[in-house]
């Protein structure tokens, strides 16, 4: 299993990296994409904990409308921030989609193609914010995540800071109850916001649930697919299969 954390010791060990590089960068501001799913809301929950409001521009960049529970959470008088940013990427992602000629969006391809280029652009948007208030972009990506391969190359993974790059999926939800990130914002099914239904897990074929203590044991634990399976972990060849197919993300750009 994963080894049990502790949120408080979790929340200062977090919110101390993050004093500690903004301090030894000489920065004291951050951007934040927030997705409004749980990974960005609970880095946000971390982040306000230690800067004030003005010193945290919160970005919004949807390509498909769809209630959020992040914007009625930004509605409330206690998390109203002046500096939050609201962009509609819809133009910019489709005159690229024109521009390379997409036939259609039934295709799988196609629609990881169009994901790819929603993440870039959020990804420029981001650092373009970030030199303009003289900000470090604060990354929200997941130990799962990163594991499974499931970013965009020079998009979702860029950023200047991972204050929770270390944790599984699973434990970040401990840490965002531990935080009192909202009910509604913790039950909804991860998903990157690609295309209508899309899911993490639908993606995968298992669910986080399942991946963690597999990706643990593997990667963390350093123990074989057999001896996995035997723990109990049925899926963990998918899984570990599904993994080392994105292991090439982790090492390129290739070098002589």
């Amino acid at each position: 299993m994963l080894p049990i954390i502790d949120p408080y010791q979790e929340t200062k060990k977090i919110t101390d990296f993050i004093k500690k590089i903004l301090n030894r960068e000489k920065f004291s501001n951050v951007v934040i994409g927030l997705s409004g799913g749980i990974d960005s809301t609970t880095v946000f929950f971390l982040l306000r904990r230690i800067l004030p409001e003005k010193n945290i521009f919160p970005i919004r960049m949807d390509y498909q409308k769809r209630i959020n529970p992040i914007d009625r959470l930004f509605e409330t008088t206690e998390y109203r921030n002046k500096n939050i940013c609201r962009l509609d990427i819809v133009k910019a992602v489709d005159r690229l989609k024109d521009l390379l000629s997409f036939d259609t969006l039934s295709d799988d391809s196609d629609r990881i193609r169009l994901g790819n280029i929603m993440a870039r652009i959020r990804m420029i948007i981001l650092f373009d914010l970030a030199k303009k208030n003289h900000a470090l972009v604060c990354g929200t990506e997941n130990r799962s995540e990163n594991l499974l391969g499931y970013f965009t190359r020079f998009g979702d993974q860029a950023s200047d800071l991972e204050p929770i790059g270390h944790l599984y999926k699973t434990q970040v939800y401990e840490l965002a109850e531990y935080l009192k990130v909202p009910k509604d914002i913790i039950e909804q099914k991860p998903t990157a916001g690609l295309w209508k239904n899309q899911t993490d897990e639908k993606e995968f074929g298992f669910s986080y649930k399942e991946a963690d203590p597999v990706l643990h044991h593997y990667f963390d634990k350093k123990m074989g697919v057999d001896r996995i399976k035997k723990l109990g972990f049925a899926n963990a060849e998918k899984i570990i299969r599904f993994a080392l197919n994105n292991q090439f993300k982790h090492h390129t750009p290739y070098t002589i």
